[in-house]
């Protein structure tokens, strides 16, 4: 009898031995799982896996990181490091939907996200309704959908009152050959812009220069 509490003792250590590294296992695959759905990574520097989240109405309206306002009807995101004015083929690894997004603003900046959505993206890849799902990255080159037929514009001016933009549209329009204003409706009020347009990025970039010579607060916009 007194060597049988010797063999149930060893009996456990030898149970909680095995236990130990079976949770070593499953902890280790736990967290691969984690590190593919939360880890951007990349394959030759054009495709990444993570999470995509999204953003909408609380932005909307506002300049982001690239001087553009948010429109979160436009097929845009945010993402830390890639170049403004990159298009990015974003699929959804849940239901296997995919579309095509520009970069214009810079984020997300949570833990283990690797993309920020417009609500406009994030409703057609099904994001909206659980908030995050893990995603595909992958940047598209001379196959990206074209910005716009004018590729860039200066903005010289952004006004409450549609008289103001339309005094500096004619004010302007004798020094620079395309001058338009467009309204902007945001939930609040309606601006007026006014625009100059440009073929290039050095065109644009010089017309700039100009205009901040001139003393005009002024900003280069891609696209509309």
């Amino acid at each position: 009898m007194s060597g049988f509490p010797r063999a149930a003792d060893l009996y456990r250590r030898r149970i909680a031995f095995w236990l130990s590294i079976i949770f070593i296992v499953l902890s280790a695959s736990c967290a691969r799982i984690r590190a593919d759905l939360t880890e951007p990574k990349s394959a030759d520097g054009h495709v990444m896996t993570g999470l995509a989240s999204w953003y909408g109405p609380d932005f909307h309206g506002r300049p982001t990181s690239s001087k553009e306002i948010y429109d979160m009807n436009d097929m845009t995101a945010a993402h830390r490091t890639l170049p403004f004015g990159t298009w990015v083929l974003v699929s959804n690894l849940d239901n296997g939907r995919s579309v095509a997004v520009r970069i214009n603003d810079r984020g997300p900046f949570v833990a283990g996200r690797i993309i920020d959505l417009s609500y406009a993206a994030a409703r057609m890849l099904g994001v909206v309704g659980p908030g995050t799902v893990p995603v595909r990255l992958e940047l598209l080159d001379q196959n990206a959908p074209p910005l716009s037929a004018q590729l860039y514009s200066v903005q010289a001016g952004s006004f409450a009152a549609k008289d103001n933009a339309e005094r500096l549209r004619d004010k302007l329009s004798g020094l620079f050959g395309q001058v338009t204003v467009s309204a902007f409706a945001t939930a609040e009020r309606t601006y007026y812009r006014v625009r100059i347009g440009a073929r290039t990025r050095d065109e644009a970039e010089a017309i700039a220069r100009r205009l901040a010579d001139a003393g005009y607060s002024v900003m280069i916009v891609e696209g509309d």
